[in-house]
């Protein structure tokens, strides 16, 4: 699915929403763990400048060094994400915001620049790639713009706007690539099929095939083996990991053979 036309929507949403937000809104708690919406503006301002300094101004800063395994990445940008958000501590959500305004129109310029099928600076690690195509890099980019600012929108009341099927589909879709890697040592029969309902934005299906599993877009529920039928809260929340696999059960209704299917709940869709 194509995300980059949608940047420039999302983008304006967000700079709408943090204008209209009243001092004590700043300081809401999210559900990204200990960030208020002040710290998720913040974060989101951090990974559109490194793009900008990426992509326009070929820096990319100290190259980090031990990373020997995925564990050892999540930490590096953990803590990267903690320096940058309590530095800004100290600075108003007024210069946020412009700064924000300003930093996405850039990243959007250069974005619009790639080759969307040439290899990527980074790959979509945790679809299992080593390799990725910029269109999917760019995609992985739009869930992070839309699921941190759904964060804020979750904390200030303020969801319906971003929950449209025309910016919620082509997220939620690039959240579910990640599940043939999830699927990736489960050896089920070939044409195993288990479908993912979200309503009302659809359903997708995972299928075995001989050389791993596929995801496919719609498709027939009566062809599938395992069904999982999630609403849209919950499943942006879970795959971002907001709320536990525990938690998910208590809402998800999953219908055939429940193991194969609680294994999709397993997914995060983010570097965590």
């Amino acid at each position: 699915m194509q995300t980059l036309h949608l940047f420039p929507t999302i983008d304006h949403l967000l700079i709408d929403l943090l204008s209209t937000l009243k001092d004590s809104d700043w300081n809401k708690s999210t559900v990204a763990k200990k960030w208020t919406v002040k710290d998720v503006a913040a974060h989101l301002l951090d990974v559109t400048m490194r793009d900008v300094s990426i992509y326009r101004d070929e820096f990319s800063g100290n190259k980090p060094a031990n990373l020997h395994s995925y564990q050892d990445l999540v930490a590096y940008l953990n803590e990267l994400n903690a320096i940058w958000v309590n530095a800004f501590k100290r600075v108003s959500p007024a210069q946020i915001i412009e700064m924000l305004d300003k930093a996405n129109n850039a990243q959007y310029t250069e974005l619009c620049k790639l080759d969307p099928q040439k290899p990527a600076i980074y790959s979509v690690a945790w679809a299992g790639e080593i390799t990725s195509t910029n269109e999917f890099h760019i995609a992985r980019e739009y869930t992070e713009k839309y699921h941190h600012q759904l964060q804020i929108r979750d904390a200030v009341g303020k969801c319906k706007d971003l929950m449209t099927v025309e910016l919620f589909t082509p997220f939620i879709h690039t959240l579910l690539r990640g599940l043939p890697h999830t699927y990736r040592e489960i050896n089920s029969s070939e044409g195993t099929c288990i479908n993912i309902g979200i309503s009302p934005y659809g359903n997708w299906q995972l299928i075995k095939e001989v050389k791993g599993w596929r995801l496919e877009v719609g498709g027939s529920v009566a062809n599938s083996t395992t069904s999982i039928h999630f609403d849209p809260e919950t499943a942006w929340k879970l795959f971002t990991k907001a709320i536990t696999k525990e938690e998910a059960l208590k809402k998800v209704s999953i219908e055939g053979n429940k193991e194969l299917g609680e294994i999709a709940l397993s997914m995060i869709s983010v570097m965590a």
